[in-house]
């Protein structure tokens, strides 16, 4: 019965930062706002696919939540870092080797790239490898990936 996930809510410090920062800065297209509610609603990708809904509260209620944005594998591993940085936006990734590139989950296989947004939720680009998973590599570098697969 479950064919995907289809929208993800998280609250945001403040709404019209965070619209100009989803709207302005990643692209996504706004579909919906509400004032009174102090809500919007962007689409993800192509309209009436996915949904993102931002939520203002105060700051004592944000919890830090993370999702990842679907993408295309040459996106991930030519494009992304590029793109971040000329928004200003520092891409992480979790071998804590300090260089600013995607790396791969060996399990799954996918490769992906961290950011965070203005309210530090945390924000990932990431493409499904072809192959089958490795999980005995837990997560390395593309360039590592390559040299295995």
């Amino acid at each position: 019965m479950i064919k995907g996930l289809f929208e993800t809510h998280i609250f945001v410090e403040d709404l019209e930062r965070s619209i100009n920062f989803y709207k302005n800065v990643l692209g996504l297209i706004e579909c919906g706002y509400n004032d009174e509610r102090r809500v919007a609603f962007f689409w993800i990708g192509e309209p009436k696919g996915a949904m993102l809904g931002l939520w203002e509260k105060p700051k004592a209620e944000i919890d830090i939540r993370h999702f990842a944005f679907s993408c295309d594998v040459d996106d991930v591993v030519n494009k992304s870092v590029a793109f971040l940085k000329a928004r200003n936006l520092q891409p992480y990734n979790f071998l804590k080797d300090g260089r600013e590139k995607p790396m791969v989950f060996a399990w799954m296989p996918a490769v992906a790239i961290y950011f965070k947004d203005p309210d530090g939720h945390d924000l990932e680009f990431i493409a499904m490898l072809e192959g089958e998973g490795k999980p005995e590599l837990g997560v390395i570098s593309y360039e590592d990936w390559l040299k295995l697969s």
